[in-house]
């Protein structure tokens, strides 16, 4: 049995290429029926993302390419135009792999945890799909151990990586309860869905979208649950805000000193939170002399996430090592598994010559011969029988100069030295 996974990612291939190895999740029940029926394989799961599509089972082969085949033609794409950007793992590679997969150790922004959470899906998934056995879902549940255990043991998702949630963090210290806060968000790229996401996970009270083009704040804004204007509209909702974090393409400043002072007025100098993400600035640097205003530019964040960046990196080489530990673990669980097959394979095959030889032992009892005769028959033959093969090996292992095989011989039946 092998352990394999084939896969691509952010680092391997472009998005054109992602794209069209992508499962979407209405097509993967199916995807994975079918997955499991190919011949070579005993268990699958696939994981797919917008960074990474891999496939992993348990085959009777190491060679991988039956899996290429069947991507091929699952998806109709010629296996020359994907194959160049694939990688490949198998056994006690695809274990570290999987564990740093859902740690985020393999991902573009270092140890994000949406990951696991996707991990998780797949688990799901083939679990629905029936397409899991023993092996490959033990090592999924690994996983998810060593992937808790680094988020518990490290500090390599506590720290903001990315300006959106930095900003969000930011708020959140300057602000007691973000649930009774309105956050006026300026732009619809990227970096303001990523800013609402955050802010909703965060228990936001009111989220306004404010775009150039109304009705890609009104798709951003319907996302959350939110309120879209035009930025016509801001002066007449800036008061309402607490929180503002813009980040457009303009090329000149879209709310000015002016502006946030008549705000400011209407608040009762109610103090405001501003985060300018954009470059060039979309707030006016004057903003930042106001009394009530607490105003952040991307260059601030930045300092933060690189500062973080290096914690994250430090927190990494503490996850490797918590990851060489939990494949050690889990490598000492398939052993111990791979030992019950044996013994029950050989309990079977002892079994089977019991069996036989009792047969042959009441055929003579059956005949006429007697209790003794055919005891004494049936003694000898089992014993014939059962170290027959044993006595074969060792003769053919002594043969070809395999010391290891006749000292293993002498442990596993204790046999006294002569």
């Amino acid at each position: 049995m092998t352990l394999l996974a084939v896969g691509i990612n952010y680092n391997t291939a472009p998005v054109a290429i992602r794209e069209r190895l992508s499962f979407p999740a209405d097509t993967l029940f199916a995807s994975l029926k079918e997955l499991r029926q190919v011949r070579e394989i005993s268990e699958a799961a696939i994981l797919s993302t917008c960074n990474r599509t891999e496939f992993y089972c348990t085959t009777n082969t190491a060679n991988e390419q039956f899996l290429i085949d069947w991507v091929a033609e699952t998806k109709n794409i010629d296996v020359a135009s994907f194959k160049p950007y694939l990688y490949t793992h198998a056994d006690n590679q695809l274990i570290r792999h999987m564990f740093r997969v859902a740690c985020g150790l393999d991902s573009m922004i270092l140890g994000e945890p949406q990951i696991l959470g996707q991990m998780k899906s797949a688990y799901q998934s083939a679990c629905e799909a029936g397409t899991l056995g023993k092996n490959l879902g033990r090592l999924f549940q690994q996983t998810f151990t060593a992937a808790k255990k680094v988020r518990t043991d490290t500090a390599i998702g506590s720290s903001p990586v990315s300006v959106a949630f930095a900003a969000v963090q930011l708020a959140q210290q300057i602000f007691d309860n973000l649930k009774e806060q309105t956050a006026l968000l300026i732009g619809a790229g990227e970096t303001i869905e990523l800013t609402a996401r955050h802010l909703r996970q965060q228990g936001i009270g009111r989220i306004i979208i404010a775009n150039r083009t109304l009705a890609k704040a009104q798709a951003l804004a319907e996302q959350f649950s939110g309120v879209a204007i035009t930025l016509a509209d801001i002066p007449s909702h800036l008061a309402e805000a607490d929180i503002v974090i813009s980040s457009t393409a303009s090329q000149l400043p879209i709310l000015g000193k002016g502006s946030v002072e008549s705000a400011l007025k209407k608040r009762r100098y109610k103090p405001m939170f501003m985060v300018d993400l954009a470059v060039p600035r979309d707030i006016e640097a004057e903003v930042e002399q106001l009394r009530d205003v607490y105003l952040y530019t991307v260059d601030d964040l930045q300092n933060t996430i690189d500062q973080n960046m290096d914690s994250r990196r430090r927190a990494a080489e503490q996850a490797e090592e918590i990851i060489d530990t939990q494949v050690d673990y889990f490598l000492t669980w398939l052993r111990a598994e791979n030992a019950q097959t044996t013994i029950r394979d050989y309990r079977l095959q002892s079994e089977q010559l019991r069996d036989e030889a009792l047969q042959k032992a009441l055929a003579l009892l059956k005949n006429g011969s007697t209790p003794e005769e055919a005891l004494t028959r049936l003694a000898y033959g089992l014993t014939n029988k059962l170290i027959h093969t044993p006595s074969t090996q060792i003769r053919d292992a002594a043969a070809n100069e395999r010391h290891d095989v006749i000292a293993a011989a002498h442990e596993i039946f204790k046999l006294n030295k002569s």
